[in-house]
């Protein structure tokens, strides 16, 4: 650390950010792929949603290291300061966009009676036909084929058959007919 106290004031204060800072960033980067972190908020509902411990973090990384990198080559601190300001805003930024990536892939593939409403449906087992007796349907929901009770109001549905869901009851049962 002797190379530290002995560089130019501007210098060591970047080393004394980008240290510590470093070593937060890596701890937080353990804990989120260890699933303890649930702060990945990268909704812009609200302005603060930008001024948090985590976004503090990712700017303070960028600007440190992008000034001590920097150090040697811009000669001008002020464009210097510039410039890692600008690389810490970048970090928060891309922060933001991979987060808003993940949150994409985020789908509830909750199974819902009410989706197969008007969908179309294979005839598993058969249906008697005037509601006197239940039949099964297979119907594809979502990417995923469900088995679902059914009753037809119309004429016997046979196995192969193709359906349409018309309604669906509250009990699960789902009320076809020829499609």
């Amino acid at each position: 650390m002797e190379f530290i106290e002995n560089s130019e004031p501007l210098l060591r204060v970047l080393w004394y950010i980008a240290l510590p800072i470093s070593l937060i960033f890596v701890i937080q980067s353990i804990l989120t792929f260890m699933g303890v972190d649930h702060d990945h908020d990268a909704s812009w509902d609200s302005p603060m949603d930008l001024f948090t411990f985590r976004n503090l973090i990712n700017f303070l990384l960028g600007f440190s290291w992008a000034g001590i990198s920097f150090y040697e080559t811009i000669e001008n601190k002020t464009l210097l300061i510039c410039v890692a300001t600008l690389v810490g805003a970048g970090f928060v930024y891309m922060f933001f966009l991979i987060i808003s990536q993940f949150i994409k892939l985020e789908e509830d593939n909750t199974f819902n009676i009410y989706d197969t409403l008007n969908q179309t449906a294979t005839v598993y087992l058969r249906i008697p036909g005037s509601r006197t007796g239940k039949g099964k349907v297979q119907i594809s929901v979502k990417g995923s084929v469900h088995e679902i009770d059914a009753v037809t109001e119309g004429d016997t549905l046979e196995t192969g058959a193709s359906a349409r869901v018309t309604y669906v009851e509250s009990t699960g049962l789902v009320v076809v007919e020829k499609n």
